[in-house]
């Protein structure tokens, strides 16, 4: 059974603003250009969209040698070749050597389907300008074969990009644009809880405090992120570190514990460092 409204799901909590973003970029049957820091749930967000509403899923993970033709298909006239030199019948029909990409994959489907092109701001700065006129028109032609491919149905496009480049603004301009904002500590301790059902309360609260103090310190580097604290909070767990190691108001222990799950760099943690010195320094004997 499929929804036509995104609700978010049991093992995703979207905010209200989030869901209707997403509801409202798929009435005005737009792309949604989805921006936010990394580990806010960007790429999840299409994964739980397809598994709410009860639509497929194709996704389109873009790096930096990524061609917006890949997406549509691509020709493979070196496995041609070598096939006609092997003398292999299947040379022919040149639809043989047609691979279809994501993007085709998406308009062939026979229900309506969610489409995620993720980080698209990897790829080189021409590549969404590359994709406007086949995400506008939902079709494109194959010039090998002659062929003109449309859509079954347009497709629930979510687009994502961590800001590394700017986009066009052609491509803005036929986008819905939504920022997921970091979660609040509220929003955050749903979050946790979803994975972590069975988390003590106090635990909760204080890892929260520990892993915002962290986010606050000035100058970082890397703050961490969502999945960077539940993989702390899992730490804390398999490690059975006790709550008062959290609490304690020691300067000198005011890096947390385990903090290689959130500091990721030298720097951070040097930062961090100079700080618990500073601030001994500076406290009372």
């Amino acid at each position: 059974m499929t929804e036509s409204r995104f609700k978010g799901t049991n093992s995703y909590i979207a905010t209200d603003d989030l869901s209707m973003a997403v509801n409202a970029a798929v009435t005005l049957e737009r792309p949604i250009l989805i921006k936010g820091e990394p580990g806010t749930g960007k790429t999840r967000l299409a994964i739980e969209v397809a598994e709410s509403m009860g639509r497929p899923l194709f996704e389109w993970h873009i790096k930096s040698t990524t061609k917006a033709q890949q997406g549509l298909y691509e020709y493979d006239a070196v496995a041609r070749l070598r096939d006609s030199q092997l003398g292999d019948d299947k040379v022919h029909d040149i639809s043989n050597y047609i691979m279809r990409g994501k993007v085709w994959e998406a308009f062939d489907c026979i229900e309506q389907p969610v489409l995620l092109i993720d980080e698209i701001d990897k790829a080189d700065i021409e590549f969404p300008n590359d994709l406007l006129q086949e995400l506008d028109r939902m079709e494109f032609y194959v010039y090998e074969t002659k062929k003109l491919v449309k859509a079954r149905h347009r497709p629930i496009i979510i687009i994502t990009s961590n800001n590394e480049k700017e986009l066009p603004d052609a491509f803005l301009r036929r986008c819905f644009f939504h920022y997921i904002k970091f979660p609040d500590q509220e929003t955050m301790a749903q979050i946790v809880n979803v994975h972590f059902p069975n988390l003590k309360k106090e635990l909760l609260s204080e890892a929260l405090n520990a892993f915002y103090k962290v986010r606050d310190v000035r100058g970082l580097k890397k703050k961490p992120s969502t999945s960077e604290l539940l993989d702390w909070i899992k730490l804390l767990l398999a490690e059975d570190i006790p709550i008062e190691a959290l609490q304690t108001e020691n300067a000198q222990s005011a890096i947390p514990p385990l903090y290689g799950a959130l500091l990721k760099n030298e720097q951070d943690v040097h930062l961090f460092e100079q700080l618990v010195f500073l601030d001994r320094r500076a406290s009372p004997q």
